[in-house]
């Protein structure tokens, strides 16, 4: 197939072989691949967010390694970022894959939504990060929310600026937050049977631990990334952080860390769901299909549209 000029996005829950996707089909359309995974972008935070640059080889990648541990990153510098590393690729007569599983990075740059501009308010983050996620659910639930107003509410991070946002706008209510603009792209996911989704979580789950999970979070540790901020990153920097403090056995880390994940891996899900009720349509794959049959897919897709019209 000739080389496709428009924007393809592949995303997917943790585990579904998104990386591999993204890759195989950058092979066959001289592509380049944008990473959409909030904690990917900080460097020395490898195994434990999955990044396997190994799997890249020869693909250009961008929004990887972008950031030291400890940094502040939001949706808005992704958003910044995202749009540099397109005109980038755009001036190499690459074909962009936008990749990865933070629905909210994904969707703020396919509806450029502009309540990335709210500001932080520093006292309410302190009140509410000693609530539960289940208590900042309910908290989030009852409160009153702009109809344009489309969070992603898949951690506890999030959970609690989609709370800000929410009382900032609440109290400035000649605000509005309508997207700006839509950008044209062609949107792929990966679908798992729920069992095959568990079982690759745990098998993972157990390869990171042996490969060196532990000993990567002690090394930020001791290169001094705070143990709140590692805390505040999640799922395996904030339990395997609870271990080195002792706070946990070891057994309580492995059980606690996988039961986690599996309930991000919902939340992505029902993120990605809420994603087309906003209109982002997509198209889905089957997760246990091979790279090779998936690509097959998507092509297929990119043809019958066309040939796919650019959105520039």
């Amino acid at each position: 197939m000739d080389q496709i000029r428009g924007l393809i996005v592949i995303l997917g829950p943790t585990a579904s072989g998104k990386t591999a996707l993204a890759v195989g089909l950058a092979k066959k359309l001289n592509g380049s691949i944008i990473s959409a995974d909030s904690r990917q972008v900080f460097k020395g935070m490898d195994i434990g967010t999955g990044k396997d640059l190994n799997e890249y080889g020869e693909i250009t990648h961008y929004l990887i390694d972008i950031r030291h541990a400890g940094e502040e990153y939001h949706v808005a510098h992704f958003q910044d970022d995202f749009q540099e590393a397109l005109l980038t690729i755009r001036a190499q007569e690459k074909t962009p894959i936008l990749c990865g599983g933070t629905g909210m990075y994904i969707q703020s740059v396919l509806q450029d939504y502009a309540f990335t501009a709210v500001p932080r308010n520093q006292e309410l983050r302190n009140h509410l990060q000693n609530k539960s996620i289940e208590d900042l659910e309910k908290l989030f639930l009852s409160m009153h929310k702009p109809t344009s107003y489309k969070a992603d509410i898949s951690t506890k991070k999030r959970l609690i600026r989609a709370i800000e946002i929410i009382s900032w706008l609440n109290t400035h209510p000649e605000i509005s937050i309508m997207p700006s603009r839509k950008l044209d792209a062609q949107v792929f996911g990966i679908s798992l049977p729920l069992e095959e989704r568990r079982k690759r979580i745990t098998v993972r789950l157990k390869k990171r631990l042996e490969n060196g999970l532990i000993n990567e979070v002690k090394g930020l540790l001791d290169r001094g990334v705070t143990a709140e901020k590692l805390m505040f990153y999640g799922l395996e920097y904030k339990y395997v952080t609870s271990y080195l403090l002792g706070k946990l056995s070891y057994d309580e880390l492995f059980i606690k860390l996988n039961t986690e994940i599996h309930r991000f891996a919902k939340r992505q899900m029902t993120y990605f769901r809420k994603m087309e009720k906003d209109n982002i349509p997509i198209h889905w794959l089957n997760g246990t299909h091979t790279i090779a049959q998936n690509c097959e897919a998507i092509l297929k897709k990119l043809e019958g549209e066309g040939g796919y019209r650019p959105y520039y």
